[in-house]
């Protein structure tokens, strides 16, 4: 391997590790679940689901799947699912 590309992949492999260093805006992808393939993507931080799940709910298990693969490179807006606990509200 050429000497400057040591280094690169070193940075590569920290950059990996790293992984609030990475931010996702936008996906589209297919998810083969256990009874259809479904086509899901997340622009500014909105989901959309082809699954029935998510027509009537809003959310779903493909989302919170990838929200649990993606986790911290998600935006705050993308993390939130039907299947997260709402917060209650601080009283003073």
């Amino acid at each position: 391997m050429h000497s400057s590309l040591i280094g690169k992949v070193e940075k590569a492999n920290r950059y990996a590790r790293e992984l609030d260093r990475i931010s996702i805006d936008r996906v589209a992808l297919t998810f083969r679940g256990d009874n259809d393939t479904h086509h899901v993507s997340l622009d500014a931080g909105q989901w959309h689901c082809t699954c029935h799940y998510f027509e009537s709910w809003g959310s779903c298990v493909h989302l919170l799947t990838l929200q649990k693969v993606f986790g911290v490179m998600l935006p705050d807006a993308a993390q939130v699912s039907i299947f997260t606990p709402v917060q209650a509200a601080a009283t003073a």
